[in-house]
């Protein structure tokens, strides 16, 4: 397997402001590499960034170089201490996702596509202050079983394989929040009950190629 790049983090970044999932020097963007991760820089927007200005942390949370990493580089380390499965990890302040977050609620079953993320649910982790361990703590719980979370008062955090599927998920989940979002401001979403919703999550186990 060909190692990630500092080019393609930063690509994935910008990606995301493509997209409109990220504005300024909000949000972050890691790949794993070997036993360590590269993440973008703290405060700093990727229009600004060379590639070469993305930094490497290993699992131990030490990082050399004279660029600090992105304050919630604890979350990413976390991640991928505790789940092998995942290479990339996003982290966004997109309009949707941000707006429902700041409710503090689960994002019920009121679509098939919910369990994309690995649920019948994509929980809200509960609110702690940006880049302390409490947060990641926080993340890693709601993301027991999932690839998806929101976090409340604050924005969402999407996990894959690799980046392309990472930026990939993060585009679908901000898309499901704008449509739950929408659902909303005309009543109250039918959901999906769950003898449905485990027969969906059965068949996205061979979703995709």
């Amino acid at each position: 397997m060909t190692e990630v790049s500092g080019a393609e983090v930063l690509n994935a970044a910008r990606r995301l402001e493509t997209c409109g999932l990220n504005r300024g020097a909000a949000g972050n963007v890691s790949a794993r590499r070997g036993s360590a991760f590269l993440i973008t820089p703290s405060g700093m927007e990727p229009d600004d960034c060379a590639p070469d200005d993305m930094v490497e942390v290993d699992l131990e949370g030490r990082w050399s170089g004279c660029l600090k990493p992105s304050s919630e580089w604890r979350i990413h380390r976390d991640i991928y201490a505790a789940r092998p499965e995942f290479g990339a990890v996003v982290h966004t302040h997109s309009p949707f996702a941000t707006s429902l977050a700041c409710l503090g609620a689960d994002i019920p079953p009121f679509h098939y596509m919910i369990a994309r993320f690995g649920g019948s649910t994509v929980r809200c982790a509960r609110y702690a202050t940006f880049g302390e361990q409490a947060l990641s703590d926080a993340v890693l719980e709601a993301l027991d079983r999932r690839s998806a979370c929101l976090m409340a008062n604050h924005g969402m955090l999407v996990c894959g394989r690799d980046l392309k599927q990472a930026v990939a998920l993060a585009v679908e989940f901000e898309s499901l929040c704008e449509q739950y979002w929408r659902a909303l401001q005309v009543g109250s979403p039918r959901l999906l009950d769950a003898e449905e919703m485990s027969r969906v999550l059965a068949k996205f186990g061979s979703y995709g190629q």
